[in-house]
């Protein structure tokens, strides 16, 4: 029984992480750090800001000796802003999918609560959440820490073993995993690559879907 659904937004709802990470795989590149796609989407996807950060000085610091973090993250996020300004959209057949949703639902990101405001306004999803839009500011530990999840779950009434919980990354598969929810692995987002799916199902994803209209076909099964 599931009777309550919880959706990942960056690459699940809205198609921001390749452009994202197009951006972000630049800056790095510029500066002397160099990462190949799946090194890239294993690490650093379904990260907080804190912990992408985190991570990302850390290897300034192995890789080339010295800091990095003050120099890249104020034009990293402008440029991010200003991509997403022009390109964002949102994920094929999202809106289709989450209307025949009849389950209570919620949104639970690695985002800020600023950023994903605008993000799914901009896309025209945010007065479908409201006001179930969770994001990493709203707990302690972020993905792959369970807690995201079951404070969404909370804020549902619904027990964490009747949640459903649609994620793009590993990060975010394993967050639910440890939440005791059921899992999709999700394949729509135009940052995936051809390893995306084992990855998703080595994480503990119970099935891995293409695309929204494959998903639609399922929620009435669940």
């Amino acid at each position: 029984m599931v009777s309550a659904i919880i959706f990942d937004c960056d690459g699940v709802l809205v198609d921001s992480e390749v452009l994202a990470q197009e951006v972000e795989t630049q800056l790095l590149a510029d500066v002397g750090l160099h990462y190949d796609r799946r090194e890239f989407n294993v690490r650093f996807m379904g990260a907080s800001e804190a912990d992408f950060w985190a991570l990302i000085e850390a290897d300034g610091q192995t890789r080339l000796g010295r800091s990095i973090s003050a120099e890249l993250r104020g034009p990293m996020q402008e440029r991010v802003r200003a991509v997403f300004k022009d390109r964002l959209a949102i994920i094929p057949g999202a809106r289709e999918a989450i209307a025949v949703v009849r389950q209570a639902k919620a949104v639970a990101s690695s985002s800020s609560t600023k950023a994903l405001r605008i993000k799914l306004k901009m896309v025209g999803l945010w007065d479908l959440f409201d006001p179930h839009v969770y994001s990493a500011d709203h707990v302690t530990h972020a993905k792959p820490a369970p807690d995201l999840f079951l404070h969404a779950a909370s804020a549902l009434a619904a027990p964490p073993a009747e949640c459903l919980v649609i994620e793009d990354s590993v990060n975010g598969v394993r967050a639910a995993t440890a939440a005791g929810m059921r899992v999709w692995g999700f394949l729509g987002g135009g940052h995936h690559d051809d390893g995306s799916g084992d990855r998703l199902r080595a994480a503990g994803a119970e099935r891995v879907v293409l695309d929204w209209d494959e998903a639609r076909g399922l929620f009435d099964d669940v």
